[in-house]
């Protein structure tokens, strides 16, 4: 069973360049590495541990917190990711505009991934993915507009759409992450990779809160267009 957030219904004004840019940035990267994995697989484990984040080593290399959000662990993962970050993040940058959308972005994916390195900071275990940053972007989507519906793709044995409220579908996924990372806990001490619940968390709440601190760009976004 897939279920899937395909579209929301919120209006947009202009277009998302920067979430297209990242996208882009996301897909050319994950190309780049799946050449490196069929042509030189030495080349692509270098790859991975050099631009990775490790968390016992980002004393040393503290700009791994950057070039992880651009790497991907298969296409599942990426696909996923840039679905989620084309849904919500379409909306956000247009009510941020494109500048403070980029470094609001940025922003929430280094918080993202302290959060997770918080929680085992001895780890050598590499992190990489886009979600902690999307998580952000999730999370200011939340702020700005829950009284907006997400069309929702249900696929089994046949393939429907229906739609929901933005707030009750990030309230569930945050809550998703939360009962997950707790759960996750006892496992952090080991050397075993798996889904960083606590980078979604971290994330998410980044978004939450920055999103108040950052203010529309232009008169048209009413506070009754977005407010609880």
């Amino acid at each position: 069973m897939i279920i899937l957030p395909i579209k929301t219904s919120q209006a947009r004004y202009t277009v998302p360049v920067v979430t297209i840019v990242i996208i882009l940035l996301n897909v050319l990267v994950f190309v780049h590495q799946v050449q490196l994995e069929w042509l030189d697989p030495r080349g692509f484990n270098q790859f991975m541990r050099l631009y990775s984040l490790r968390p016992a080593s980002l004393i040393a290399h503290p700009s791994e917190l950057l070039t992880s959000m651009f790497l991907h662990a298969g296409i599942l993962h990426i696909l996923g990711n840039m679905l989620f970050l084309w849904v919500f993040g379409t909306g956000v940058e247009d009510v941020l505009g494109h500048f403070k959308y980029l470094i609001f972005y940025l922003v929430c994916g280094v918080i993202a991934g302290l959060s997770q390195v918080a929680v085992n900071p001895f780890s050598h275990v590499p992190m990489l993915g886009a979600s902690g940053a999307i998580a952000g972007v999730m999370g200011a989507y939340l702020v700005k507009f829950p009284r907006s519906s997400v069309v929702m793709l249900f696929w089994l044995l046949f393939v429907f759409t229906f739609d929901l409220p933005a707030w009750a579908v990030l309230v569930y996924w945050f809550l998703l992450q939360l009962f997950n990372g707790v759960g996750s806990i006892g496992e952090s001490q080991y050397a075993v990779g798996g889904t960083a619940f606590f980078a979604h968390i971290g994330g998410f709440v980044a978004g939450l809160v920055l999103m108040r601190m950052f203010g529309p760009r232009e008169r048209r976004w009413r506070a009754e267009d977005y407010s609880w």
